[in-house]
């Protein structure tokens, strides 16, 4: 019988909530039981897939086709749990769903109203698909206060009822910040903050208090005191030096140890934290380094690339260097300028990410060429893989105004909208007025890749299976032209229809994907494409 531990924030956001539940779950693993983690999102957008990513950060795609919240790929990547559509829900999703019945008459002519049908529904979600789990860890989004989380934290002080006693602990986060002109640190917000959890029926067991400075021993009977828990439940979160190191500087503060004491449950021995310790170790000593550069839309904030950098970080642990990534931005490079040799010509490897719009493209084009021309190695995710096309198609096949039809009617749209194609549910269909949001062709997807192509020996086998996120899509009948000048189609849809990888076997590391291969890299499971970009780009570094 799975038991729950809730998730929630308090004082201010960015607290990191989300590595609390990821670093979490990892221990609780190391410890032998399995686990699942879940993500309440309070927002009324039904799913973070039409937000720009300035807002929200990055888009975080499922096997099973949901967009979601960036957080889920903290739990992919620190548990190894594939996430799925039910391990999201946003209030969008809950209250679109509760109209829908209420139209269809569902309630049989009841009020329907946030207590009980909006508290219901979040519970329902909660204890969904949890079977033969041991924990399922739930974070709840924003800070509490909030307006709009109130109905979620209603849910879990009704649920905590439901279960019963020993089914439900609360680990409640907190910020103790440091009074420079005092020399002091202030435990009045987390004393304010349990205060205020506990007046809507929620006592937290744990504590995570995040600091500058290391929390003395009064400090915390102070705020033991006060917020009524054990001195050792309230547990010191200082900046690590990598997020890889929170699992780590967490189990040594004590924190799974009290989640499980809270439970009733007296830990058994020491959890097997092998993997993470080995990670550490290529943190700390690194054999090397490479300079990546990723010319992209979104490089004023890193967050937009989430699951991009850590694949990078990635394949720097698997050929046990550091990886430095430097973030360019795209409209830099375009036009007539002298930027694009000087920014360019010093890095090891080249890609160009996923993104939607035109600004910028001419950059990224510009970028492809220049990784093309002089042999660096050249990794394109999604739209890097439509502008390596787009390049290839202006500079060697002799399309001078090739383009994609995503940035309007112009020229000739190499790429173009994807109408229709095959998934487990059938045909698809989709056309140029369909809603923006969860419309793209999203989720996991086979390819059949080329016997004695480079990717076919970077993955090991001819079978493959991605993520992908995309409105849009090489058109096939471009193929042939496109190979006589050198662009090896080296992947494809298992009907033969949908482009999947373009290569050049003339070029030292060349791949274009349009898929997501950053949504399945792990720390301890590095993504082959990652490995292989980086050991490409190590190489390279050698020679320069």
């Amino acid at each position: 019988m799975a038991r729950f531990i809730f998730i929630t924030g308090g004082v201010v956001s960015s607290l990191g909530k989300g590595l609390l539940a990821a670093s979490l779950g990892a221990l609780l693993q190391a410890r032998g039981y399995k686990v699942r983690i879940r993500k309440f999102d309070p927002y009324l957008n039904v799913d973070p897939g039409t937000m720009s990513p300035y807002q929200h950060g990055e888009v975080y795609v499922t096997d099973d086709g949901a967009e979601t919240d960036l957080d889920l790929g903290h739990y992919e990547r620190y548990t190894g749990v594939s996430a799925r559509q039910s391990d999201n829900i946003t209030s969008g999703r809950i209250y679109s769903d509760i109209i829908a019945k209420e139209r269809r008459g569902d309630y049989l002519g009841a009020t329907v109203q946030v207590v009980p049908h909006v508290t219901n529904q979040i519970k329902e979600f909660a204890q969904n698909d949890i079977d033969g789990l041991d924990f399922v860890i739930c974070e709840i989004g924003g800070t509490i206060g909030d307006i709009e989380s109130l109905p979620f934290v209603e849910a879990l002080r009704q649920l905590k009822n439901d279960l019963g006693p020993g089914r439900t602990v609360f680990v409640h986060t907190t910020l103790v910040p440091y009074i420079a002109a005092a020399g002091e640190l202030k435990t009045k917000p987390t004393q304010h903050s349990v205060r205020e959890l506990t007046s809507y029926g929620i006592q937290p067991q744990v504590l995570l208090c995040r600091s500058e400075h290391p929390i003395p021993d009064n400090e915390r009977e102070k705020i033991a005191l006060f917020c009524n828990v054990p001195k050792g439940a309230v547990i010191q979160a200082l900046d690590a030096r990598s997020i890889y190191d929170v699992p780590l500087q967490y189990h040594r503060e004590g924190l799974d140890e009290e989640v499980l004491k809270a439970f009733g449950i007296e830990p058994e021995g020491k959890p097997d934290l092998t993997r993470w310790l080995d990670i550490m170790d290529r943190v700390d000593h690194p054999e090397g380094e490479v300079t990546i550069g990723v010319v992209g839309k979104y490089v004023a904030l890193p967050d937009a690339y989430k699951s991009l950098r850590e694949a990078l970080v990635h394949g720097g642990f698997a050929n046990r260097v550091k990886v430095n990534i430097k973030w360019l931005d795209a409209e830099m490079f375009e036009g007539e300028n002298e930027n694009l040799a000087s920014e360019l010509e010093p890095l090891h490897g080249i890609l160009v990410p996923g993104g939607f719009g035109e600004r910028g493209s001419e950059g990224k084009i510009a970028a492809v060429r220049f990784a093309r021309e002089r042999g660096v190695p050249f990794l394109g995710i999604c739209l890097g893989m439509q502008m390596a096309c787009i390049e290839a198609a202006r500079h060697e096949a002799g399309i001078k105004d090739a383009t994609t039809s995503e940035f309007g009617e112009k020229g000739e749209p190499i790429v173009g909208l994807i109408t229709e194609w095959m998934s487990e549910e059938g045909l698809q269909k989709r056309s140029a007025d369909t809603d923006l949001g969860g419309t793209m062709r999203l989720g996991a997807y086979p390819a059949r890749l080329s016997d004695n192509s480079k990717v076919a020996s970077v993955y090991g086998t001819n079978e493959i299976s991605e993520r992908h996120r995309h409105r849009y899509e090489v058109n096939s009948h471009y193929i042939p032209e496109l190979e006589k000048g050198g662009l090896i189609f080296s992947g494809m849809s298992p009907d033969g229809e949908l482009p999947e990888i373009v290569e050049r076997p003339d070029h030292p590391w060349f791949i274009g994907v349009q898929f997501h291969p950053e949504l399945k890299s792990r720390p301890f499971d590095p993504h082959p494409l990652f490995t292989g970009f980086i050991g490409a780009a190590l190489e390279h570094s050698r020679l320069m």
